[in-house]
Formats: structure tokens, sequence, C-alpha cells
């Protein structure tokens, strides 16, 4: 409940701050009836602290009879964070977790040395029109712990802090905020928050990590003076205190972290730090040794053409 003031710099005083060192524009990804936008990673930015994948899922109006359907898929090197606005979805992985995440609730999957998992809805859920909207990102594991065992962790919307004033709501994911920390856990220094603001209310994001971004969901922001619309990623300068001033009803998604320790691969759904680790995974996937997802066993995604 503390800490949500909002000093210097002055919210539409572009000499007061130089904040935004980048603006990344995500790019439509379609996967097949359902329109994803990618926003990370990109070719001026690959990470931002351990955030290396960021995609934003929908809104989308799914009909009767119609749905997302992930067939199971595996993953190492990373943490996959799921969170949702709107609607439900069903995770199932290898290590046997099988369950629904909800708006609010967070899932962590972290793949380590490797998990395979699925991402469905309910066969309740397709007999009617809903919507689904969320994020999900991927966080790059250090090193060191990129051959830990796979792990899950389910964390309810009454778990995470909730931190609220003068039009302002931030629901902390990841990481420490504005007095409060999150009981969620990852194996390097990580924020990740969502903020909900009023018309005129104004949000302080502090330079308590280097590296900083903050993705406008829904709504327009001004920051130091200049405006920014919905679906645009804004990279902060290091050591620069922003205001966000919200033009409107505006969601936001805040993020940020140490620089991870030296640079990625990426391919697929693998992430290392070294391109032998990514060539060990498709052979493992291919030979069919990452095992199964109890209760999903009938179908897989095969591994893409080089």
């Amino acid at each position: 409940m503390s800490r949500l003031t909002a000093d210097d710099p002055v919210p539409g005083d572009a000499a007061s701050c130089q904040a935004v060192s980048d603006v990344i524009v995500p790019r439509a990804r379609d996967l097949g009836g359902f329109e994803v936008r990618r926003v990370l990673p990109h070719g001026r930015r690959q990470m931002v602290g351990p955030f290396i994948f960021f995609d934003q899922m929908g809104p989308v109006q799914f009909l009767a009879g119609q749905g997302m359907d992930v067939r199971p898929h595996p993953h190492i090197g990373l943490a996959t964070v799921t969170y949702l606005f709107e609607g439900e979805l069903w995770h199932r992985d290898s290590l046997g977790s099988s369950l629904a995440i909800h708006p609010g609730d967070v899932n962590l999957m972290t793949a380590g040395r490797g998990i395979v998992h699925s991402e469905r809805e309910a066969p309740e859920a397709r007999g009617r029109q809903r919507r689904l909207f969320g994020i999900q990102a991927w966080v790059a594991l250090p090193k060191d712990r990129e051959d830990d065992a796979p792990a899950f962790a389910h964390h309810g919307i009454d778990e995470l802090p909730r931190i609220t004033g003068e039009g302002k709501r931030v629901r902390l994911v990841m990481g420490e905020a504005y007095g409060e920390r999150s009981p969620v856990s990852f194996a390097h220094p990580t924020l990740y928050a969502e903020a909900v603001l009023a018309p005129g209310a104004v949000l302080p994001f502090d330079a308590e990590y280097d590296e900083r971004a903050l993705y406008v969901v829904s709504g327009s922001i001004d920051i130091a003076g200049t405006t920014f619309a919905a679906g645009r990623l804004l990279v902060l300068h290091p050591g620069d205190r922003v205001s966000i001033l919200a033009l409107s009803n505006v969601r936001l998604m805040l993020m940020g972290g140490e620089p991870m320790d030296g640079p990625r691969h990426i391919w697929w759904n693998f992430v290392a730090s070294s391109k032998d680790r990514i060539e060990a995974a498709k052979a493992d996937w291919k030979a069919g040794r990452f095992g199964s997802v109890p209760g999903d066993e009938a179908e897989f995604i095969p591994l893409p053409v080089s």
C-alpha cells in the first residue's frame, strides 16, 4: 500500500527526463486462427534483464467449438511465465502438473534441463463463446542453473501483492517493488508487475535495476512529454527515474532485472548459453527422449525443419 508516490521527473516536462532509449513495435504472428503480438526477441533488443521472449496473446473472441490448442512441446534453459487478463488456459506438463490458470494468477514453469508441456482449454469451455487475453513471457535461466531439474509453481491471485492508491493498482508478479515482495521465486533478480491506471494517474517506475522496460497493453501514456499508444515496449535508460502519466484507462506490464550473465542462443522453444546445448535438445526431442505429458500423450509438435 506504500510508496506509490510520484516525485520528479515531472510528467509532460520533456526537459526533466529523457527516459526512453528504444521503442519496440511487436510483430503479429498467426498461430492458426489465433494471433499473437511478439515483442521480444527483437532485432534491436534480445533481452531486458532475463526476459528473452514476450508475447501478447489476443485479445481474441472464440466462438463455441473453437479454442486454443497448443500441443505438447519441449523447453530448455528458461522459465515460462503465464499471466492472463481474461479467459482460462489449462496447463499440463511432463512433471504431472495439471491445472487451470485464471486472470490474476501466475504459472511459473522452470524448464531447466528439459520439460514438455501443453496449453489448451478445458472441454467445457469450448461449448460457449469466450475471450482470451494475456501475456506469456520467457525468462532465461542463469548459466549455473540451466541444467537444474524442471519445476512448476502456480500462485493464485490472492497470493500476489496488490498495491493501490490514487487511481493506481499494481499486482506484483515477480520480484520487489513499491515496498512489497512477490512470493514467486526465480533464480535471477527480476521485476515483473501488472499496473492498471485511471486517467490522470501517475505511476513512478524507479531505477532499481539497470535494465527496465514497460509494455503498454491498452490505453495511452505520457512520459516526459511524449505520448505512447498501446502495443509498444518502451526500453528505459539505466538510472533514470520515470513517471508514467495515464492519458486514458491504461494497463501496463512493468519488467526488468539484473543483466543476464552473457548472451543467449534461442531456437524454437530452446534457450541456452551454448549452441551445443541447443543441438543436443533438438536431437533429444527428435528421438523422443524428453518424456511425455500425462493425460496429453496423443499429440505433439514435431521439431521444425531448420
